[in-house]
C-alpha cells in the first residue's frame, strides 16, 4: 500500500447524492458539504441525482446549480431507485475520490476530512461504519443482523454489517464498478466484491434532518432477497438439498406403512398423515419453484439488456 502525496489538495472530491424528494433537505445539505470542505479548501463538486421526484426537488437544484457551478443535477425520467442512482452518479463523476451520502444529514460531513486522509494513506475505500449509538428502530435493527447472518452464511464474499452507502471511493474503484452492469444492483454488495484496499471508520449517524425513511419493511424484504439471490446460488442447493431430505422422509415412511400392512395384517388408515404429506410436499415444491423463478426472473431482466436508467436531462 502507497501513500498518495498531493500538493494543495490537487484532487477533485465528487460528492454523489440521490435523492427522491427531499427539497427541504438539498439546500441544508448543500451548506454543511461546503462549510466542511471549503474549511480544508479541497476543490470538490456535488453531483445530485433526481430519482423521479414529484415535489420542487429539481427545480430547487437546477435553481441553485445557475449560481454555483460545483452543483450538477442528473434527473431521471421517473424513479429507478436509489441504487440506480448511485450507479448513474458513479458513471458520470469526474472526481479523485468519490464519496456517495444521502442528504438527509444522517451521513455527517464532518468525518469527509477523515476519510480523505486515510485515502491519502493508500486506501482505495474507506467505509462508513454505523456506530452501535443508531437511531433504527428494534425492528429495523433486528432485521438488519437476521439479514447479514444469512447472506453471509449463503454467500462466500462475507458483507460487513453496519455500513450503508457512506464511504470513499479512490477513482480506479469507481472506473472498476462501471463495468458492472447487472440489471438488479445491490450496490453494498458491488462495493464489497470489487476487493481493493479497504478500511472502516466509525460515526454516529444523527436524525433525519427532515421527513422519514422511505424504506418499509416491503422494500426492505425486497431488497434483502435482491442482495441474497445476486451474490449466492446457495439457495438453489439449499432446495436441492431440501427436496433429498424431504424425498427420504417419504421413502421411509412408505417403507414403514409396507411393513405395518405386511407384519400386522392392517391397513393404516392414515388419512391425516397423507394430508399432512402432500401438503408439506406441496410447500417444498412451491418454495424451490418460487427460488428458481427468482433466479430465472433476474436472468429474464438481463438478457432484454435495456439500459439501467434514462436520464431526462442533465446540466453538464
Amino acid at each position: 500500500m502507497i501513500a498518495r502525496i498531493q500538493k494543495n489538495n490537487d484532487f477533485l472530491v465528487s460528492i454523489i447524492a440521490p435523492v427522491f424528494n427531499e427539497e427541504k433537505c438539498i439546500e441544508p445539505f448543500i451548506k454543511a458539504i461546503q462549510e466542511e470542505l471549503d474549511l480544508h479548501s479541497y476543490n470538490f463538486e456535488i453531483i445530485f441525482v433526481n430519482d423521479g421526484s414529484n415535489d420542487q426537488t429539481e427545480a430547487l437544484i437546477s435553481k441553485i446549480a445557475l449560481i454555483n457551478h460545483k452543483i450538477k443535477l442528473i434527473s431521471f425520467s421517473r424513479n429507478f431507485g436509489k441504487d440506480i442512482a448511485l450507479t448513474a452518479g458513479i458513471d458520470f463523476t469526474d472526481g479523485d475520490i468519490v464519496i456517495p451520502m444521502d442528504v438527509d444529514l444522517q451521513h455527517p460531513p464532518s468525518i469527509i476530512p477523515k476519510m480523505i486522509a486515510l485515502w491519502q494513506q493508500g486506501y482505495d475505500v474507506v467505509n462508513a461504519r454505523r456506530s452501535d449509538i443508531d437511531q433504527e428502530t428494534i425492528f429495523k435493527r433486528f432485521f438488519s443482523k437476521i439479514f447479514y447472518s444469512i447472506f453471509n452464511s449463503l454467500s462466500s464474499m462475507p458483507l460487513p454489517s453496519k455500513i450503508g452507502d457512506f464511504r470513499l471511493l479512490d477513482r480506479e474503484v469507481v472506473l472498476q464498478l462501471r463495468n458492472l452492469r447487472e440489471a438488479h444492483r445491490f450496490m453494498k454488495g458491488l462495493f464489497a466484491w470489487v476487493g481493493y484496499n479497504q478500511i472502516a471508520i466509525s460515526y454516529n449517524r444523527l436524525n433525519r434532518l427532515h421527513g422519514k425513511t422511505k424504506w418499509q419493511f416491503k422494500s426492505l424484504f425486497n431488497f434483502a432477497i435482491n442482495g441474497i439471490t445476486s451474490f449466492s446460488v446457495s439457495l438453489l442447493r439449499l432446495s436441492m438439498i431440501i427436496g433429498f431430505a424431504v424425498s427420504f422422509l417419504g421413502f421411509l415412511y412408505a417403507g414403514y406403512t409396507i411393513y405395518q400392512t405386511i407384519v400386522f395384517g392392517i391397513d393404516v388408515p392414515g388419512y391425516a398423515s397423507l394430508i399432512i404429506l402432500v401438503l408439506m410436499l406441496g410447500g417444498v415444491q412451491l418454495i424451490s419453484l418460487g427460488i428458481q423463478g427468482e433466479y430465472i426472473g433476474k436472468i429474464y431482466e438481463q438478457v432484454k439488456n435495456r439500459p439501467l436508467y434514462i436520464i431526462k436531462n442533465k446540466n453538464f
